[in-house]
């Protein structure tokens, strides 16, 4: 398996450098690219589900 390098953009990506999947940034959880659905297109992150992408903005907001 080999991480892919992505361009995150509003309602998809680009593959910059390929490979079959990305890390999720909250829990480092390997997310296969076709099952990826949550990002940050400012922080140019990806997240495993709803529940990681939640904790980000949440602890984001903190601040």
């Amino acid at each position: 398996m080999k991480e892919a390098k992505l361009k995150f953009k509003p309602g998809n990506f680009e593959i910059i450098s390929p490979g079959d999947h990305v890390t999720c940034k909250v829990s480092g959880k390997k997310i296969i690219l076709s099952e990826l659905k949550y990002w940050n297109v400012e922080l140019q992150e990806a997240y495993f589900s709803y529940i990681e992408a939640n904790e980000r903005f949440k602890k984001l907001n903190e601040k």
